[in-house]
């Protein structure tokens, strides 16, 4: 640069900078030097405790007792927020503890279990052991037979009842014979009637019942066939539904009604003694298939005589 364009400014800058490698005024170096934003020293705030303090364990006091607490703080929620959908268990009320409602809860009883021969003891206990009008139980032994519903006894039993053992509790006992007659003048039980046809046996025994002298004594009546397998048990219902039906329930005229289990070709091998004639005529019997045809085809038109009967009586009560 020549002299013609200094003016003098170079030498105040010249001044300047040796100015400046000399001391800087204290304030001069506070302003330089200082950040230019003041942070302040952050004061300590009282920490905000909720009513929930936190616990400490204590050294005498094992941890097991203390995290269910812990656990039951940290699930309360903090004053003014909504509460959990959620809902705590309750707090088992302790014996004098103030201010904790205590809730009665349910007890559960568990349900006893029978096993099958329970069950089976407990049904042979029941009404089925008594008689039709539920007055008494029944006077013979049973045994098991091909029908829930029927009361069967085994041909032992019967004797017992021809010869006279149960005389003191019996009046009068009536065995139906339900076999058709060729098969009943072949051989039958003494002092058995002869009663093929629902006709026959409704007349015999419904149209003038069988009232016993001593009101104490029983009337039985014992139903059979060959093989007290169709016929015999069939007709036992027969007469348990007509005598229903002209009684006010509970009420009957023959409450105590039984079948022979294994009917006629059971009884007359063990006990032909009490059998007139001392013979078996089987059904099936090669010389009375036309008397076989007969008493089969009245049978069948009897029956449906019969439920054409039952059918106009039902219309007409409408």
């Amino acid at each position: 640069m020549s002299q013609e364009d200094d003016d003098g400014f170079m030498e105040i800058l010249d001044e300047e900078e040796m100015k400046s490698d000399g001391a800087v005024p204290q304030g001069m170096e506070n302003l330089l030097t200082a950040p230019l934003v003041r942070t302040e020293e952050a004061e300590p705030r009282p920490a905000k405790r909720g009513k929930c303090r936190q616990l400490f364990r204590s050294p005498s006091m094992p941890s097991s007792v203390i995290r269910p607490i812990l656990k039951r703080l940290e699930r309360r929620p903090p004053d003014g927020d909504t509460p959990s959908p959620v809902k705590p268990k309750r707090r088992r009320s302790v014996a004098g503890t103030p201010g904790e409602d205590t809730e009665p809860k349910a007890r559960l009883l568990r349900s006893r279990s029978f096993c099958h021969q329970e069950i089976e003891d407990l049904l042979a206990n029941d009404h089925c052991e008594l008689i039709g009008d539920f007055s008494k139980a029944y006077l013979l032994q049973t045994v098991e037979g091909k029908h829930q519903d029927l009361k069967y006894i085994s041909p032992e039993m019967m004797v017992a009842v021809l010869t006279g053992q149960f005389s003191s509790l019996i009046e009068s006992c009536v065995i139906v014979d339900c076999r058709y007659p060729y098969e009943y003048e072949g051989g039958h039980i003494k002092g058995a009637v002869n009663l093929p046809l629902e006709q026959d046996v409704e007349e015999f025994l419904l149209k003038k019942p069988i009232v016993p002298f001593d009101a104490s004594k029983r009337v039985i009546v014992i139903f059979h066939c060959e093989f007290s397998s169709e016929r015999g048990p069939r007709m036992c219902r027969f007469v348990r539904e007509k005598d229903r039906a002209c009684n006010e329930y509970p009420q009957l005229h023959y409450p105590e009604l039984y079948v022979l289990k294994g009917g006629y070709r059971e009884f007359f091998p063990q006990y032909q003694s009490h059998c007139e004639p001392q013979d078996y005529r089987p059904m099936h019997h090669a010389d009375f298939k036309e008397d076989l045809r007969r008493f089969r085809l009245k049978s069948r038109t009897w029956a449906g005589e019969r439920s054409k009967r039952e059918l106009y009586s039902r219309l007409k009560d409408f």
